[in-house]
Order: C-alpha cells, then sequence, then structure tokens
C-alpha cells in the first residue's frame, strides 16, 4: 500500500508563520508607552475641541477630514465616531508595512483621542458648541493655539511609536508609487480638503485660517520629534586632517570620523573629517578649519537624532 505524504500548503504555513510573528510583536508592547501615547491622545483631542472644532476650524489629515464631515452629517455621526471609522481602516491596511506594534499603538492611541473629543464635547461641563471656551471667537488664537496644542498631541504619539493620523501611514505607502515624497503626499491632501471645505462653507476665511493652524502644527511636531536644538553634520575635506582634528578635538571635546579620499581633478589624496556639532558651534568650526587649511572644503547639513555608543568616534 502506498502513501502519499500530504503537499504542504505553502500559503497556509506563511500565515501560520506570520501569525507567529505577530504574536511575538506583540510581547515587545510597554505599558509605560500606552501611558504616554494616552496623554498624547487627550492632549490632540483638547487642542481640537477646545479651539479648533468650536470656530469651525479644521485639523490636517483624517482629523480635519472627521472634522468637516461631522459638520455635515446628522448630529449622532460626532467627530469621535468619524475618527475611529476612517483612521482604523487605514491603520490596518498599512499593518504589513509598518508592523504590528505601530499599528496597535496608532490605533490605541487614535482611540484615546476619539475617547477624549467625545468626553470634552458630551461630557464634561464645558461649552464648546460656539466659540472657544480660552479664545472665544479669536479666529487668528484659535489657529496658533489649536495647532501648537494638536501638533503636541501628534508629536508625542509619533516620539513613542503611535501615530495620530491614518493619512501619514498612506502617505508611505502611496508616495513612492506616486513618483512623489511623502511629506508632498500630506500636503496636497490637506491642500484638498481645505479647498473642499472652502467649497462647502461658501468661505474661504475659515481653511485659510486652517492653514496657519496646520503650519503651527507641523513646526510643533518637528519640534517635538527631533528637538529644539537639531544638530549638525559637518563634512571638511582637507589636506591638513590631523592639525584640523586636533583643533577640533580639543575646542570641542567631540569625537569624529576620518575618511580616505582623493580629488576628481587633481588626483591628490586628501581625507575627509565628519563630526557632529550643534548650531552655536558651527561659526567658531569654520574659523578653525579655515585658519589651518584655508582651502579646507566644508558642508554642513541638518542631522534629525544622533545616537551615540560608549565608544569613541
Amino acid at each position: 500500500m502506498w502513501y502519499h505524504a500530504p503537499i504542504p500548503n505553502h500559503e497556509e504555513a506563511k500565515r501560520v508563520k506570520r501569525g507567529q510573528q505577530g504574536l511575538g510583536e506583540l510581547k515587545k508592547l510597554r505599558w509605560q508607552s500606552f501611558l504616554l501615547l494616552a496623554l498624547a491622545g487627550l492632549v490632540n483631542a483638547f487642542g481640537v475641541t477646545m479651539f479648533l472644532a468650536p470656530v469651525k476650524l479644521y485639523d490636517s489629515g483624517i482629523s480635519g477630514t472627521s472634522m468637516l464631515l461631522a459638520q455635515v452629517t446628522p448630529e449622532e455621526w460626532s467627530l469621535s465616531v468619524f475618527l475611529l471609522l476612517l483612521n482604523v481602516p487605514l491603520f490596518l491596511y498599512g499593518l504589513k508595512k509598518q508592523g504590528v506594534i505601530f499599528t496597535v499603538y496608532a490605533i490605541y492611541t487614535v482611540g484615546i483621542y476619539s475617547l477624549g473629543a467625545w468626553l470634552i464635547t458630551d461630557v464634561l461641563p464645558v461649552d464648546v458648541s460656539f466659540a472657544s471656551p480660552l479664545a472665544g471667537e479669536d479666529l487668528l488664537l484659535c489657529a496658533l493655539f489649536g495647532g501648537l496644542i494638536s501638533g503636541l498631541g501628534s508629536g508625542l504619539a509619533i516620539r513613542f511609536g503611535g501615530a495620530m493620523d491614518g493619512i501619514e501611514v498612506m502617505a508611505v505607502i502611496f508616495a513612492k508609487k506616486l513618483g512623489i515624497s511623502v511629506g508632498t503626499f500630506v500636503m496636497v491632501y490637506n491642500v484638498v480638503l481645505y479647498i473642499i471645505c472652502g467649497c462647502v462653507l461658501h468661505s474661504w476665511i475659515l481653511p485659510l485660517y486652517s492653514i496657519v493652524t496646520y503650519m503651527a502644527a507641523l513646526k510643533t511636531v518637528d519640534f517635538i520629534v527631533e528637538g529644539i536644538d537639531r544638530s549638525k553634520a559637518v563634512v571638511i575635506v582637507t589636506t591638513r586632517q590631523k592639525e584640523v582634528c586636533a583643533a577640533l578635538s580639543e575646542t570641542f571635546e567631540q569625537g569624529m570620523t576620518i575618511l580616505d579620499g582623493k580629488g576628481y581633478y587633481s588626483d591628490a589624496g586628501k581625507q575627509i573629517v565628519y563630526i557632529v556639532l550643534n548650531r552655536f558651534q558651527i561659526g567658531r568650526m569654520k574659523d578653525l578649519v579655515h585658519a589651518i587649511d584655508p582651502g579646507a572644503y566644508i558642508t554642513i547639513s541638518e542631522v534629525a537624532d544622533v545616537f551615540k555608543s560608549n565608544q569613541d568616534g
């Protein structure tokens, strides 16, 4: 009697493997992150419901879309409902690209944002029906402080591993396919959103103030995620590497990396010095280098994050 072994189902094996990997990823979730992401969601809810929604200004991305839909649909379709309906499917759609941990954190953050918005508008004894309880009907104050506070919430969410808006996930997935950057994708979405808001409201005053909100939020997110004092990466091409490195080391007490290079036209050997400084040290660095090697070539670029090991550079 012949026994035929069953043909393995490769797709089923892949699904099982992905499931096991997903469970392994879930074990990496941290309760500290959930606490910090809850804070981020509540901060965002405070900024949107206390400053923007009362005077019909709009946040960016899916949050702004939810605010618009909440205004043009029956009362039971509130901001909180649309935040969940629009964001959660986008995060789930991006699960494979972004990973299990990010998706869990992001959905949790949006859930807290939605809960916070519901508490402020429907539970707490705060009247946000026609004006901001803190800034009244002053559109500029509402736009600035609404953008700053909602940007603070979004920045905290990103810094602690989550996200506040599903449009960023869509940007990561589709921007490259469309041949544009992630930032351009988000900007185009927001421009279209504000144009639609202007058409629906038959007025461009509120959408224009909403752009102020967007810019304030954008700068705040950069500040929270990258810090107030972004580092500068300096690349120095010099023929007097030893003297330059000695001067930089003595002045800034900073590690650096040395690479060998060669001039294209001269075919002469050169050394490339790489060092990371803060913005207050840049002027002094240029003076030191050019005093030693007037022909040194220096390029400076911003660095978003610097991770230092216990070893010297």
